[in-house]
């Protein structure tokens, strides 16, 4: 490829094609027409000398060499719009809507005091939370469908880790807690200061499971000891987890931040979990080509501040169970 002659409009073309997955709608924001977009990528591959994109039903897939040009192609766009188009935000004034995605559990936490944050602010630009079915939201980040995702994404956050500087993904932890097993004040198990292992295996459980996945964190540290809870019933929400447990002899395990909205102190009872399970890491995830953006620097430092501030309430109200 020869850059010197390179046309730079193409670049912009596949920036756009490789945030949106898809021709057409590549086409709507750039105000072009589909063909006009299809014949742009063909020069765009002539020109570097192989194909970027695998068309497919739903749109098109990037090839592992547009995934490796983009990020170094969108900072450099990105840089360019800045200084020749530089966005002033303005909270109080733009008319901004902003989606975040978390699961129902973090949001009752964090939703709350940001919302505090938000209308203190003056704030007018507007506040979408989407729910969240999966422990790995960055599609949902590179199609456009959230702005920043927040939850506990172990296995996104080791891949991060290890691909810190090709990652499309951008993360920030935000606060940790544990996992505690939770029950009515009137469980037969309540009356002991400790649950063992086989008292915890012998009960009945109730699992939250908002991700799908055909076992949970709770079941794959049980089965690496060799042992199997019996789960009664599976709920897509927490949000009505603490009323079954207080009309119930079920068991759940919850994380700690949750336990004060599943249900009054008095009705519900706090034990350890008796067996390693991870700490839970709340972080935020975001898309890299959003990086500088003004607006969504501003949602970030938003989101970063009521998150930690529930860590630091976290950690002085609630002690350990």
């Amino acid at each position: 490829m020869n850059f010197r002659t390179l046309d730079l409009n193409l670049l912009r073309v596949f920036d756009v094609v490789m945030a949106e997955r898809h021709v057409t709608r590549a086409a709507e924001r750039l105000a072009m027409s589909q063909p006009a977009v299809s014949n742009a990528l063909r020069r765009l591959r002539e020109a570097i000398g192989e194909d970027l994109f695998v068309p497919g039903s739903a749109g098109v897939t990037p090839t592992r060499h547009a995934e490796a040009l983009w990020p170094t192609v969108h900072d450099a766009l990105d840089a360019l719009r800045g200084v020749i188009d530089p966005q002033v935000f303005d909270p109080q004034r733009d008319d901004r809507r902003f989606t975040v995605a978390m699961a129902d559990a973090t949001a009752a936490v964090v939703v709350p005091v940001l919302m505090r944050a938000w209308t203190g602010a003056g704030a007018g630009v507007r506040l979408h939370v989407d729910g969240l079915d999966t422990r790995d939201p960055r599609a949902l980040l590179e199609h456009g469908d959230a702005d920043a995702a927040l939850g506990f994404f172990p296995e996104v956050e080791s891949e991060i880790t290890t691909q810190a500087e090709t990652s499309a993904t951008r993360l920030e932890h935000l606060y940790e807690c544990d996992y505690v097993c939770v029950m009515r004040r009137g469980h037969p198990l309540a009356a002991k200061p400790a649950l063992t292992l086989d008292d915890y295996c012998a009960a009945e459980h109730l699992r939250v499971n908002f991700s799908g996945r055909p076992r949970g964190f709770v079941d794959e540290s049980l089965l690496r000891l060799g042992f199997q809870r019996r789960v009664l019933l599976t709920l897509e929400h927490f949000s009505v987890v603490g009323g079954v447990l207080r009309s119930s002899d079920l068991l759940a395990v919850l994380p700690h931040s949750y336990v004060p909205i599943a249900g009054p102190g008095e009705e519900l009872a706090v034990r350890p979990v008796p067996f390693a399970m991870p700490r839970i890491r709340v972080g935020m995830l975001w898309h890299r080509r959003h990086e500088h953006d003004e607006g969504q620097r501003w949602l970030r430092a938003m989101l970063s501040r009521a998150a930690h501030e529930v860590g630091e309430a976290l950690a002085a109200s609630i002690p350990p169970p």
